[in-house]
Protein backbone atom coordinates (compact mmCIF):
# COMPACT_ATOMS: atom_id res chain seq x y z
CA UNK A 1 0.00 0.00 0.00
CA UNK A 2 1.41 3.38 -0.56
CA UNK A 3 1.65 6.05 1.89
CA UNK A 4 3.37 9.30 2.12
CA UNK A 5 6.84 9.37 3.13
CA UNK A 6 6.66 12.25 5.72
CA UNK A 7 10.56 12.66 6.88
CA UNK A 8 11.32 12.67 2.84
CA UNK A 9 8.44 14.43 1.62
CA UNK A 10 9.92 17.55 4.08
CA UNK A 11 13.22 16.82 3.29
CA UNK A 12 11.92 17.27 -0.68
CA UNK A 13 10.32 20.51 0.22
CA UNK A 14 13.08 22.14 2.29
CA UNK A 15 15.37 20.81 -0.71
CA UNK A 16 13.04 22.56 -3.39
CA UNK A 17 12.79 25.76 -1.15
CA UNK A 18 16.32 26.04 -1.26
CA UNK A 19 17.02 25.19 -4.82
CA UNK A 20 14.43 27.69 -5.79
CA UNK A 21 15.42 30.43 -3.43
CA UNK A 22 12.81 30.90 -1.50
CA UNK A 23 13.13 31.43 2.52
CA UNK A 24 10.31 30.15 5.14
CA UNK A 25 9.24 33.68 5.50
CA UNK A 26 8.03 33.05 1.96
CA UNK A 27 6.17 30.29 2.07
CA UNK A 28 4.76 31.81 5.55
CA UNK A 29 3.30 35.00 3.79
CA UNK A 30 1.84 32.93 0.87
CA UNK A 31 0.49 30.35 2.75
CA UNK A 32 -0.86 32.83 5.05
CA UNK A 33 0.77 31.87 8.29
CA UNK A 34 0.67 34.06 11.09
CA UNK A 35 3.86 32.17 12.34
CA UNK A 36 6.30 29.85 10.82
CA UNK A 37 5.77 26.50 12.83
CA UNK A 38 4.22 24.54 10.62
CA UNK A 39 6.60 25.08 8.41
CA UNK A 40 9.04 23.76 10.90
CA UNK A 41 7.15 20.72 11.37
CA UNK A 42 6.62 20.33 7.00
CA UNK A 43 10.69 20.49 6.98
CA UNK A 44 11.54 18.40 10.23
CA UNK A 45 8.66 15.89 8.43
CA UNK A 46 6.66 16.02 11.69
CA UNK A 47 3.92 16.48 9.48
CA UNK A 48 3.07 17.81 5.64
CA UNK A 49 0.99 20.73 4.50
CA UNK A 50 -2.83 20.02 4.24
CA UNK A 51 -3.66 19.48 0.37
CA UNK A 52 -4.54 23.41 -0.08
CA UNK A 53 -0.67 24.35 1.18
CA UNK A 54 0.33 21.53 -0.93
CA UNK A 55 -1.48 23.40 -3.83
CA UNK A 56 -0.26 26.79 -2.82
CA UNK A 57 3.85 25.57 -2.53
CA UNK A 58 3.56 23.60 -5.85
CA UNK A 59 2.55 26.65 -7.74
CA UNK A 60 5.25 28.69 -6.01
CA UNK A 61 7.88 26.97 -6.47
CA UNK A 62 6.76 26.07 -10.05
CA UNK A 63 6.83 22.14 -9.75
CA UNK A 64 3.74 19.48 -9.39
CA UNK A 65 2.21 18.15 -5.95
CA UNK A 66 3.86 14.51 -7.40
CA UNK A 67 7.43 16.66 -7.70
CA UNK A 68 6.76 17.42 -3.74
CA UNK A 69 5.06 14.23 -2.26
CA UNK A 70 7.47 11.17 -1.81
CA UNK A 71 5.83 7.90 -1.94
CA UNK A 72 6.80 4.72 0.08
CA UNK A 73 5.12 1.28 -0.14
CA UNK A 74 4.62 -0.50 3.28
Amino acid sequence: MPVIDVKATGANIKAIMKMKGFKIADVQARCGFNTPQAIFKWLRGDAVPTIDNMIIIADMFGVTIDQIVIIKKI
